[in-house]
C-alpha cells in the first residue's frame, strides 16, 4: 500500500519523519507542498488536512498530521522491533518527554527567535530571544550526558526528531559548539544515523541558505 507524505524539504519537522521512515524501511510517496506559494490552502489539500499543515501522512484510509505522532506511528506500525519506540512504559515515557521537549521548548524557542524575521516581516532578530534558546540547548546538553544517543545507547525516534531541529539550528548559524554533548551527538548523528546525509542534510542546508543571513546579528 502506498504511503503518501506531504512535506516541505527544508522543514525540520518534515525531515524528522523522513529519517524515521528510513529507519523502518518505509518508502514514502513524496508530495512536496510549496508553502510560500500557498499550495497548502488548495481545496484538495485542505480536504485531507483541514489545518492545512505539513507534514501530513496518508496511509491508506488513515490520515495523520503533526510530525512527532507521525514518527511514533511509523515506528510502531512498521518497525521490525520496538527499538525506535520502546514498549517499556518508563523508556517510552522518556522518549515522549523528549518529543514534547522538542515541540514545546527547543523548537518553540527557536521559532520565537527566528520566525519573526523569517516570516513575520521583522527586520532584525532580538538578541534577547537567543538566551532562552541556549538555555534549552543547555538542558539538552545535560539530557545527553553519559550515553550515546538521546535515550541510552540505542537510536530512538527522539534522536530523529531532535536532530532535525538541532541541525536546523546549526545551519541557521546558532553556535552549537558551546554545548559539547549536543555537538558531539550531532556529529555522531551525521555519520551514523540512517538516512541522515540523504534525507536530512540537504533540507537543513537549504534552510540555512534561506535563514542564516537574515538571522545574523551583525
Amino acid at each position: 500500500m502506498t504511503v503518501d507524505f506531504y512535506y516541505l524539504p527544508m522543514s525540520g519537522p518534515c525531515r524528522s519523519v523522513l529519517l524515521t521512515a528510513k529507519a523502518v524501511g518505509v518508502d514514502l510517496n513524496l508530495k512536496e507542498v510549496n508553502l510560500m506559494a500557498g499550495e497548502q490552502l488548495k481545496p484538495e489539500f485542505v480536504a485531507i488536512n483541514p489545518q492545512h499543515t505539513v507534514p501530513t501522512l496518508v496511509d491508506g484510509d488513515f490520515i495523520l498530521w503533526e510530525s512527532r505522532p507521525i514518527c511514533t506511528y511509523l515506528a510502531t506500525q512498521y518497525g521490525k522491533d520496538n527499538t525506535l519506540y520502546p514498549s517499556d512504559p518508563k523508556t517510552r515515557a522518556t522518549v515522549d518527554r523528549l518529543l514534547y521537549f522538542d515541540m514545546g521548548t527547543l523548537y518553540h524557542r527557536f521559532s520565537e527567535y527566528a520566525y519573526p524575521v523569517l516570516f513575520g516581516g521583522v527586520e532584525k532578530v532580538d538578541p534577547k530571544k537567543l538566551e532562552p534558546l541556549h538555555e534549552a540547548l543547555a538542558w539538552l546538553n545535560d539530557f545527553l550526558a553519559g550515553h550515546e544517543w538521546a535515550i541510552g545507547n540505542n537510536i530512538t525516534v527522539a534522536d530523529n526528531v531532535l536532530v532535525a531541529t538541532v541541525s536546523t539550528l546549526e545551519a541557521s548559524g546558532i553556535d552549537i559548539a558551546k554545548h559539547s554533548n549536543v555537538a558531539a551527538w550531532l556529529e555522531k548523528c551525521k555519520s551514523t544515523l540512517p538516512g541522515y546525509s540523504e534525507v536530512n542534510e540537504p533540507g537543513a542546508v537549504e534552510f540555512g541558505k534561506f535563514a542564516k543571513d537574515k538571522l545574523s546579528t551583525n
